[in-house]
């Protein structure tokens, strides 16, 4: 799985300014982008998920374009198949993780049901061991069970590759090493193509096959 990302964007707030310009492409089966907070990072993922529209540039996935300004292309973030982790989990509090993970396969803003779900998020409900706690709501469970409710949101649909948005900063060190092992182990067996942002060392030592730094908004080093 290829990534070809060149993109620029400005982004204003509070009457400040921001400028992104990034430009990387990578053959890796696992890509980090790290850098300091604020240097763009989130940004970057997002214009990758369909998430943020760039203002000109181009992202290509496998050889297939996502957005191209000079083509007038910009894909909805469904139709680029990408499983996205946001780095709050961003999971819908009122719904049960049976619900959660099936909001994945949903076409509109209908809920879920509570009880019942597609095969697929009965596979993951085993795959991740959340049978137990398949009908409580967020904010009952454990960190890595939150996590884990969210991966399994994020793969349900079977993406082409998985984003993840600084999917341990949320987690105390043991199990922010504990999911890492996990991750591992998941990346291996579904052999799934990995784009993470971070600034953490630890997560840049074992993903980072591939490695793009971003230094106030720019891409510095691949």
């Amino acid at each position: 799985m290829s990534f070809e990302v060149d993109i620029r964007k400005r982004v204003r707030s509070d009457g400040r300014e921001f400028s992104l310009d990034v430009r990387f492409s990578t053959d890796a089966r696992r890509t980090v982008i790290y850098g300091p907070s604020g240097a763009g990072k989130t940004l970057t993922l997002q214009a990758v998920a369909g998430l943020l529209t760039p203002d000109g540039g181009h992202i290509r996935c496998a050889g297939v374009p996502l957005y191209d300004q000079a083509r007038g292309l910009n894909l909805p973030a469904r139709r680029r198949e990408l499983g996205y982790l946001f780095q709050d989990y961003a999971l819908f509090p009122r719904l049960n993780v049976r619900q959660n993970i099936a909001f994945g396969l949903q076409r509109g803003w209908l809920n879920p049901a509570r009880r019942t779900a597609p095969a697929a998020v009965e596979h993951w409900l085993q795959a991740f061991e959340l049978i137990d706690v398949a009908a409580q709501k967020p904010h009952q469970l454990s960190g890595g069970q939150r996590q884990r409710t969210a991966l399994a949101r994020a793969l349900v649909n079977s993406p082409r590759a998985l984003l993840l948005d600084e999917p341990f900063a949320a987690l105390d060190p043991a199990l922010r090493e504990r999911m890492r092992d996990e991750l591992e182990a998941l990346l291996d067996r579904l052999d799934i193509p990995l784009l993470m942002i971070t600034h953490d060392p630890a997560d840049l030592d074992r993903f980072g096959q591939c490695r793009v730094l971003l230094r106030d908004g720019r891409s510095v080093q691949a």
